[in-house]
């Protein structure tokens, strides 16, 4: 009795034990299958959330122009030379046709300073000399004034008061420069020169070129005469204007006529007349873009046209329209260029303004002022715009322009820069010059990942697929368990590393032994196929000696006998065929040589993806279930039958799968191909060439960028791009890794 009662006692607590075993296992079960997932959504969500913020940062920089009305009210002068509003604009500046010279703050209304030139003489003609506030008017003498707007900044109580003045840096007496009535004036000043240059009435342009001293009697400048010119035009011309050097000058007549001029060896030539305009449409404005190399005409059809000289395969410049920008049909009645950055400003006779960008060819805002306006001036932070009509109503506008010069066009398609030959693709995000066309086309970038990407599985593709192949089908599994561990550990070793040898060890020694290193690339596969042959045909005793699935064993002297013959005969070779210089070869016969190319970006990002191609294929192939093959072999088919009909077609997904991760990698690197290039974005596909990709962009610019610039969203941009490319191949990978499946899923 007592037994049975154990006997029961025990059966009760081994139902209760394996009951308890049970509900562990189904509560881990469930922890797992939650865990994983909430895993894999988190990893989704973290992906999705990458993306988005990606996008958040770069929409921006499409976003269009936008003008807000601030202020409205009277302006004091009736006919206005020059309006002006300095950098952070509150204070306006403005030049009469009578001589007077008015102050007003912009926000208040309020006149804040009056100025009246020294000399008592009427104005004939303004011009303004730099972005700095230097000015020229010219009287009815002949002589030329020079003054200069100042504004003095302190803080009061902390708060930026600016104190505007007049200044006459080369004293208030004006400058001799012509014996009769200058009728137009133009002129430049830079950091130790001066040109002047006018027309007088009989179509005459005088010119004079000043240096520009420090006076040593005082805080003054002084003009030293250097050069002084006179040319006779044969037209009348309405628009005059001159490059600083000097360099260039341009007379330009209403009904389109051009005469340009090249200061050549202290004298100008004429280099080039041209016709501007077709018949029957007048020029109604001429001016230059900032920096002084596009020249910017606006017409009586509505349309400013850009121009800048363009140099042919003979060295010959020639001005050259480049774009159109259409306002509207009326006639360009004013045009000012924006003061740091490629943009302007144009209003034709009705009233309506139009805010365009070059580089971009884009029409960002446009706007109607109501009524003909007779001035318009926008400060140097292109944030404040000025506009005063005909009956003196003046409107401040509030300008929202952060990314003028970002648009689908100058991201994706060949733009004309200026002092270009033809349109390219051209990234060049900075120069040390303010007056800079910023370059920021992502087509060379996405070429050069691609191409860094292509050489690196060319040389890669190869030797993990087959090395995978052999290792996994015919290799001795000792010696497997050697190859796989030491091959995979490779993939341990960290990218800067790779890329600093490849940069410094590797790219010194493949530009001294060129070809012997390319005769190593052709040899080696020749010696491997030609000792295979013989092993083959060798006796059987000898062959039976070496253990089946050690072969390989075999090609370690053959590849190093192999190499050093290749470097051995690559000397003489190089001797024969490239004058013992193969990379001069190259570059005298317009195949350019870069020590950091192609080539080395190729084997050492090969290096880094081999590990990854080579562990998932051999994986993948020694997976395939034994069945299959002992069933092959058992049908009578040979070993390579078995391999290219059953195995291969079975692991293909695998194989697939590990070629695109393998591709995936080599898109993404970065400091392989940062250290081992020479960072150049050209798009050749020259193996002697570098390149320069997305993520080394990033990387390199990156941390010089201004937070919210557009240089700044444009390398986030290319982020977007780089997550793109990857997400495309990750989605191939696997649509066509399922269908691979599918298809040979029932072997």
């Amino acid at each position: 009795m007592s037994t049975s009662i154990k006997d029961t006692t025990r059966k009760l607590l081994d139902q209760q034990t394996q009951s308890g075993k049970h509900k562990r296992r189904k509560i881990n079960d469930l922890l797992a299958r939650y865990g994983i997932a909430v895993g894999g959504m988190s990893v989704i969500v973290a992906v999705v959330l990458i993306c988005f913020y990606l996008l958040w940062v770069v929409l921006p920089i499409f976003k269009p122009a936008s003008v807000e009305l601030e202020n409205d009210y009277s302006w004091s002068q009736q006919q206005l030379l020059h309006l002006e509003v300095e950098e952070y604009g509150e204070i306006a500046f403005g030049l009469g046709t009578d001589g007077s010279m008015q102050f007003t703050d912009v926000r208040t209304n309020q006149q804040i300073a009056d100025f009246e030139l020294p000399q008592q003489q009427p104005i004939t003609a303004f011009a303004q000399l730099d972005l700095k506030g230097m000015m020229a008017v010219s009287y009815q003498d002949g002589s030329v004034q020079l003054l200069q707007q100042d504004y003095a900044i302190s803080y009061p109580d902390n708060q930026r008061q600016l104190t505007p003045s007049i200044q006459y840096p080369f004293g208030e007496d004006a400058v001799s420069f012509s014996d009769t009535e200058v009728t137009l004036l133009n002129g430049k000043m830079w950091e130790d020169g001066l040109l002047l240059a006018g027309v007088t009435n009989d179509n005459q342009v005088v010119t004079k070129e000043y240096y520009v001293e420090q006076s040593f009697l005082g805080e003054g400048l002084e003009l030293d005469e250097a050069n002084s010119a006179t040319i006779q035009l044969n037209f009348k011309p309405d628009y005059l204007l001159a490059t600083q050097g000097p360099d260039w000058l341009y007379a330009i007549g209403k009904q389109g006529q051009m005469s340009a001029y090249r200061f050549k060896s202290g004298e100008w030539v004429l280099q080039e007349t041209k016709q501007l305009t077709q018949i029957g449409t007048n020029i109604t404005q001429a001016d230059f873009l900032l920096g002084q190399v596009s020249l910017m005409i606006g017409d009586s059809s509505g349309v400013v046209s850009q121009w800048f000289q363009v140099t042919d395969k003979d060295n010959v410049s020639t001005l050259t329209k480049i774009r159109d920008f259409k306002l509207s049909d009326n006639p360009i009645a004013l045009f000012i260029p924006e003061v740091r950055r490629k943009g302007f400003i144009a209003a034709d006779s009705a009233g309506e303004v139009g805010i365009f960008y070059t580089t971009s060819e884009r029409l960002l805002e446009a706007f109607s002022f109501g009524q003909p306006i007779q001035a318009l001036s926008i400060n140097s932070r292109s944030n404040k715009l000025l506009v005063v009509g005909k009956d003196g109503l003046a409107n401040t506008f509030h300008i929202e322009n952060e990314h003028p010069e970002i648009s689908w066009s100058s991201l994706w398609n060949q733009v004309f820069y200026e002092g270009y030959k033809e349109p390219t693709f051209t990234w060049q995000s900075s120069a040390s010059t303010n007056d800079y066309e910023s370059k920021f086309s992502l087509v060379p970038l996405s070429f050069g990942t691609l191409k860094a990407a292509f050489y690196a599985m060319l040389f890669a593709v190869p030797l993990a697929i087959f090395g995978a192949i052999f290792t996994a089908y015919f290799m001795a599994p000792k010696m497997r368990s050697m190859v796989k561990p030491t091959v995979e550990i490779m993939e341990a070793l960290p990218t800067v590393i790779l890329g600093f040898l490849a940069g410094l060890w590797l790219a010194p020694i493949i530009e001294e032994t060129l070809v012997g290193f390319l005769l190593t690339i052709i040899l080696l596969p020749i010696f491997t196929v030609l000792f295979g042959l013989a092993w083959n045909k060798a006796p059987e005793g000898i062959r039976h000696r070496v253990p089946d699935g050690w072969q390989a064993a075999l090609l370690l002297p053959v590849i190093v006998l192999g190499t050093v013959f290749a470097f051995w005969i690559g000397e003489p070779v190089e001797a024969w065929l490239f004058n013992g210089d193969m990379p001069r070869w190259l570059d005298a016969n317009g195949f350019n040589y870069d020590q950091r190319n192609s080539l080395v970006v190729g084997l050492a990002m090969g290096f880094a993806v081999i590990p990854t191609i080579f562990s998932i294929t051999e994986d993948a192939i020694f997976s395939v279930p034994k069945h299959l093959t002992n069933g092959s072999l058992a049908l009578g088919a040979s070993q390579w039958q078995t391999l290219t009909r059953v195995v291969l077609p079975t692991a293909s997904p695998g194989i697939f799968s590990a070629l695109m991760i393998g591709l995936g990698r080599a898109v993404g690197e970065t400091m392989i191909v940062l250290m081992a290039t020479g960072n150049t974005p050209v798009m050749d596909m020259n193996i002697f060439e570098g390149m320069r990709t997305l993520s080394a962009n990033i990387a390199v610019e990156m941390p010089e960028s201004e937070v919210g610039s557009s240089h700044y969203r444009v390398l986030f941009l290319a982020a977007f791009v780089l997550f793109l490319f990857t997400f495309a191949f990750n989605t191939i990978a696997e649509v066509v890794r399922q269908r691979l499946r599918n298809k040979y899923g029932s072997l």
